[in-house]
């Protein structure tokens, strides 16, 4: 069979791929690292300054406000464990990544979903890179990234940010495209134009699934972090791959156990803050 005599160098042009684009374009990618650089240090700075009890109390009164005293109780505690095994700096650290991570894909994605639920065509255009971020495993990322844009934090949170870019994507176009026809009949019957009725209709009512789409960012870039200390990031992820490494599961425990607890309190107050939206 012809298969047995012909084989393509595929790991040869990828190798070739990245060189030429680091020899020709690495200034662009660095270029690209600033703006993430200066939001990552400024969270973070501001959080680490932040009293703890302040961060606290900020995240269980939002969780009271948002979905009630349960969810309010429940932050409180879950954030009150983080501090008592003696890994808040770690976790400020897990969470700057996170909240940056999601400032940008905020930024680029709900535009790109925007745009996607304009146009089959840009969808059609973009789809099989949406499904490429998604079904490609989250360590193959690694390598360009280090070559790209170097070690450390800011590189593990750019590898977060293409891992998990794809969900606010899908979903915002998703929502918008849902948007009941009538309504957008009825705005075109009152003499809306085409931004007025995105604007004033389409996207207020897709809000909830935009907000699922959030909330898919917050879980899949807590889920990166661990992954992106491989290349130098720290925070609670660090704590992980140390212990690990080192076979200490009392540290690796508490670093995983505290990752979760950031998780489901994210995911909570982000779920209750979507169906305020939509009431």
């Amino acid at each position: 069979m012809l298969i047995e005599y012909v084989e393509l160098p595929v790991d040869k042009w990828i190798e070739a791929a990245v060189n030429w684009l680091i020899a020709n374009y690495r200034f662009v990618f660095q270029t690209i690292k600033v703006p993430i650089e200066i939001t990552l240090n400024n969270i973070e700075a501001f959080l680490q300054w932040l009293p703890p009890f302040v961060v606290i109390l900020v995240f269980a009164g939002l969780g009271f406000w948002a979905a009630g005293r349960r969810t309010g109780i429940f932050a409180l505690l879950g954030l009150l464990a983080i501090g008592v095994m003696g890994v808040w700096e770690e976790a400020m650290i897990t969470l700057s990544m996170v909240l940056s991570s999601v400032i940008f894909c905020t930024i680029v994605g709900i535009p790109v979903g925007i745009i996607g639920s304009q146009s089959d065509r840009f969808y059609t255009t973009i789809r099989p890179i949406l499904d490429a971020m998604q079904s490609t495993p989250a360590f193959v990322y690694l390598v360009p990234v280090v070559m790209l844009f170097s070690i450390g934090t800011v590189a593990g949170v750019i590898a977060t940010i293409v891992f998990s870019i794809p969900p606010v994507i899908r979903l915002t176009n998703l929502g918008i495209r849902q948007v009941h026809p009538e309504l957008i009949e009825a705005g075109k019957a009152f003499g809306a134009t085409r931004w007025q009725i995105l604007r004033k209709i389409q996207i207020p009512n897709a809000l909830t699934t935009i907000m699922a789409g959030l909330n898919q960012n917050i879980m899949l870039a807590l889920a990166m972090v661990v992954i992106a200390s491989l290349i130098g990031a720290g925070g609670l992820g660090l704590l992980v791959f140390e212990g690990v490494n080192s076979l200490k599961i009392g540290l690796a425990g508490v670093g995983g156990a505290s990752i979760v607890l950031i998780a489901m309190v994210l995911d909570r107050v982000t779920q209750a803050l979507g169906q305020i939206k939509k009431e």
